[in-house]
């Protein structure tokens, strides 16, 4: 069985007419457990790194640095230039995600191609391969923007409701396959 043809995840018939409050403490349990899966392909990979270190230390906003594996992970942080022969590496850890994943485009880089998206074997953005909930600008981006990109992905978190976001996907997605969802910010223009 391909992993296209397995069913889609719901919650349930009672999801709809759960009290308000049980839903503010399933998100805010999402929220605040977030696993990284850090896919980093450049320099803007040391300022991840810098983010996870003890002087801007991400983890007090709920965000552990270093899942084992795609398998364990809630969000795939992007960092660098992703080339064509890498993307569907990308594609390939992002599927072995479990729902609900999310995905943050950290630096130029996987936004747009950064410096080098006239290249012929540059990938014009890592929207282009996987769906991108948040997008973090900068050539490299400081550990500040990355905080503040995870407080943002945090804040969409915190108003979503799963059952909608699964309907939406079912709506938008072209062939099927692919769970999509809209961004919360659009990228950068290529530099």
């Amino acid at each position: 069985m391909a992993p296209t043809d397995l069913p889609m995840p719901s919650m349930g018939p009672l999801s709809r007419v759960a009290p308000k409050p049980m839903r503010f403490i399933l998100n805010w349990g999402r929220r605040y457990s977030l696993w990284v899966f850090n896919f980093g392909l450049a320099c803007c990979a040391i300022e991840f790194i810098a983010t996870s270190m003890s002087r801007h230390d991400f983890i007090r906003f709920g965000v552990i640095p270093f899942a084992n594996g795609p398998r364990q992970a809630d969000l795939m942080v992007v960092s660098g230039t992703v080339s064509d022969k890498m993307a569907p590496a990308v594609r390939r850890l992002y599927e072995q995600m479990p729902e609900p994943k999310y995905v943050i485009s950290f630096g130029a880089c996987s936004n747009s191609g950064g410096p080098y998206w006239d290249s012929y074997c540059v990938t014009k953005g890592v929207d282009q391969i996987v769906p991108v909930d948040v997008y973090v600008p900068g050539c490299p981006p400081r550990p500040e923007a990355l905080l503040n990109g995870i407080i943002r992905l945090q804040e969409k978190i915190a108003a979503e409701s799963l059952p909608e976001r699964y309907t939406w996907a079912r709506s938008h997605s072209p062939s099927g396959e692919t769970l999509l969802r809209p961004p919360l910010n659009p990228p950068e223009a290529p530099v």
